[in-house]
């Protein structure tokens, strides 16, 4: 599974669902690229579960990656979905073509990176409006975040389904939190992430790179992050490497 070595200049963020790390990849691609001297900004779609002034997603990504070009459209104060989340506050809905809007007056940035809320299929209005719609519209490459254990499996390849029922482009997969200590169920996956998803691995973050300080995490970044997205991860050499601590791990075992 090759991808293009061009990086993008235009990003959709999504994951499997939430809590998997969206937020930590994108501050990940957003310092490798700045780091290499480009402009980047970052358009958070919807920020759910805070209230104002509380630091949110892109206060996060900018923290780590230093980028200060941050945007957020739209905010609400419950933890739900975007659509629901509107409807229950009364506020106003962040459309599709708010945020296609929004993102294309970025475009005189080298990067423009978006994050979405929750996964690819979340209602961000009551149409039924998704990130995969905005990804579509912008004609844009989408990223897709996902947990490395127990259920992944299945989650990655109903969203690289969903991606091909609308043509949208996927560069491929990132884990957003590599366990310090992964299980079975993550170590074995690891083998099989690229067969479900029919995407490639490009990168895997380890857990509580979020607690980094931003000249590490960006380290972190680029040994975690494969080269179309500014770094020098390489998803056999991890898999390999996997395969041998827990090689070790079983003869440690036995011998105890």
């Amino acid at each position: 599974m090759s991808v293009s070595s061009d990086p993008p200049t235009l990003l959709v963020v999504t994951g499997t669902g939430t809590e998997v790390g969206k937020t930590i990849v994108t501050a990940a691609v957003a310092a490798l690229a700045s780091a290499a001297g480009r402009t980047v900004a970052v358009l958070k779609a919807a920020q759910t579960g805070l209230g104002p002034g509380e630091p949110g997603d892109v206060h996060e990504v900018g923290r780590l990656s230093g980028v200060t070009d941050l945007h957020e459209l739209a905010r609400y104060p419950e933890p739900l979905a975007p659509a629901t989340a509107a409807r229950r506050s009364g506020m106003r809905q962040v459309r599709v073509v708010d945020v296609v809007k929004y993102a294309q007056g970025l475009s005189s940035r080298d990067l423009v990176l978006v994050e979405g809320a929750g996964g690819a299929l979340v209602h961000l209005d009551k149409a039924g409006g998704t990130l995969l719609d905005v990804a579509a519209r912008l004609n844009a490459p989408m990223l897709l975040v996902s947990s490395a254990g127990l259920g992944s499996l299945n989650l990655l390849a109903l969203n690289a389904e969903a991606f091909a029922a609308r043509g949208v482009t996927c560069l491929g997969v990132v884990i957003g939190s590599w366990p310090r200590e992964p299980d079975l169920a993550s170590r074995t996956n690891l083998a099989d992430f690229e067969a479900y998803a029919k995407l490639p691995l490009l990168g895997v973050i380890p857990e509580g790179a979020s607690q980094l300080s931003r000249r590490i995490f960006l380290s972190v970044a680029r040994s975690g992050l494969a080269p179309v997205l500014g770094g020098t991860f390489d998803a056999a050499a991890f898999r390999t490497k996997v395969g041998a601590d827990a090689t070790q791990v079983t003869r440690r075992t036995r011998v105890k």
